[in-house]
């Protein structure tokens, strides 16, 4: 039995399926990488957290990038490895998807917002640090371009920054405990297009192995969970999903 069909048979096997994705799902609808060689933190410093919070230029420098990137977030569209996922998941073979990625494009091809758990949160909206109320995100970058800084928060007067978790930043809280519960309840963890090299995302698979679920990767380039995985299939991820589903 080659991969392909090993694939097949352990998607097809599957009741509880969680699709985990990252960078690699994106790249083909015109999303930069991040943090591969010539991506886009190996041209400029992320901006950490702490230096968001206390430092003004460094939340006009965020809010500058944001605004540079709004004409590739208005117009990126998913991919066919997306519609795959999206096809899974209507199709009751997939319960949910845990993403690292922060462009939303799984809810745009398809699936649920509530079957989507973001773990990097979201760069579609915004959000007061204090109160926790959401902002839309247009209404941020206007008054960035009009007035050279984001608005404070019209509930509290905190500080607004977009959806996304920054370096330092602590992670979710009611997305980790969903992403733990989707975790334990699965019986095949299927990862696709993620170095697996970013915790704590990355140890979602590496729990669902050791409850006793079924753990397949599917990526470009290896990871540092191969050895530990039920099967690690390096290659194109659209092209491999497409004869997946055709085959269920």
């Amino acid at each position: 039995m080659n991969d392909l069909h090993r694939l097949i048979a352990l998607i097809g096997s599957a009741r509880r399926m969680v699709v985990f994705t990252g960078a690699g799902i994106s790249t083909e609808s015109g999303i930069p990488d991040f943090r591969s060689p010539g991506g886009i933190w190996s041209r400029m410093q992320p901006i950490a957290y702490a230096d968001y919070l206390a430092d003004p230029a460094a939340r006009r420098l965020s809010w500058q990038r944001r605004l540079e990137m709004e004409e590739t977030w208005r117009l990126v569209q998913p991919n066919d490895r997306h519609k795959c996922v999206a096809e899974l998941v209507a199709r009751g073979r997939a319960s949910h998807v845990i993403t690292q990625n922060i462009d939303g494009l799984h809810q745009i091809s398809g699936v649920p917002d509530g079957q989507v758990i973001e773990l990097h949160g979201t760069t579609r909206r915004a959000a007061c640090l204090e109160c926790g109320m959401r902002v839309e995100i247009g209404t941020v970058l206007a008054h960035f371009e009009s007035h050279g800084q984001a608005p404070n928060c019209a509930s509290c007067g905190g500080l607004i920054k977009t959806a996304t978790i920054s370096f330092g930043q602590p992670m979710p809280e009611p997305e980790m405990a969903r992403a733990q519960t989707a975790t334990l309840a699965c019986d095949l963890m299927l990862v696709l297009g993620s170095s697996l090299a970013v915790y704590p995302a990355a140890g979602f698979p590496l729990l669902a192995k050791r409850n006793g679920a079924r753990l397949a990767i599917l990526n470009r380039d290896q990871t540092p969970q191969d050895d530990v995985a039920d099967m690690a299939f390096r290659a194109e991820i659209g092209p491999t999903m497409r004869a997946v589903i055709d085959a269920l």
